[in-house]
């Protein structure tokens, strides 16, 4: 039998490359960001919004707004004007602020993580079990245990979806930390699905890994994220919702 569906639905993306042979000196992290929603707060308030501003700014709902796009101003947002991108992305902003949800992000460290063992584990898989440790514990205290949560991840290539897929279910299924099975279900998606859950996440990923490469430089997007991670009793975000390994 079916375990009951959660209240929740988690959306994951990633910033920076898995790879430990060349790593980017200006770049050199991999960050998987997890970001957490109540499914009625998803679908009756976030979806709408990221919507409405979509028909707003382009005239329709097709544009996927991806972070490296619009930073980068290619496709779509290489269309807008200087003042119409300023009101994009702070009405961007003001979604992101307004929306109810809850982040856990793991940075994984290449270089220290290359140094420090003599055969490392895979940085993708590494952040993926952080992650899921971290989300059970939150899920757990908002009354979901024993029912299914399912993640949703974005399409990476054959091999490497087969690849996760397996780690996934590894540790899903109890190699973990707390040694037991775990009520989730992974969703690969298409890089061209227009899922906002999906766009959020692309959104969050390289800011969270920005501000703990470079803390000092100011960071917008992250100025508001920093209000979403999970913590614990005391209020501390470190080892809870943000995780830096090693």
């Amino acid at each position: 039998m079916t375990a009951a569906f959660s209240d929740y639905i988690v959306y994951v993306d990633e910033s920076g490359d898995h790879s430990l042979v060349s790593i980017d000196p200006e770049y050199p992290i991999f960050v998987l960001s997890f970001c957490i929603f109540r499914k009625d707060e998803y679908a009756q308030a976030m979806t709408p919004a990221v919507r409405r501003l979509k028909f707003e700014t382009f005239g329709h709902d097709m544009a996927i707004l991806h972070e490296i796009d619009i930073r980068k101003k290619k496709g779509l947002f290489s269309k807008l004007g200087k003042e119409a991108r300023e009101h994009f992305l702070s009405a961007l902003t003001d979604i992101i602020e307004a929306a109810d949800f809850r982040l856990v992000a793991v940075v994984i460290d290449k270089h220290k993580l290359k140094a420090r063992y003599a055969t490392p584990e895979h940085p993708y898989h590494l952040a993926m079990e952080f992650g899921l440790e971290r989300i059970y514990r939150y899920l757990k205290s908002m009354g979901q245990d024993g029912r299914l949560t399912h993640l949703v991840c974005e399409a990476r290539g054959a091999k490497e979806d087969a690849e996760l897929e397996l780690e996934f279910r590894r540790i899903r299924d109890g190699r973990n930390i707390f040694s037991k099975p775990l009520p989730f279900e992974l969703v690969v998606a298409d890089k061209k699905t227009n899922s906002e859950g999906m766009q959020l996440a692309d959104l969050t990923a390289r800011p969270i890994g920005l501000s703990v490469l470079r803390p000092e430089q100011v960071n917008r997007t992250h100025a508001v994220l920093e209000k979403k991670f999970c913590r614990d009793g005391n209020g501390v975000k470190a080892g809870v919702g943000l995780k830096v390994f090693p």
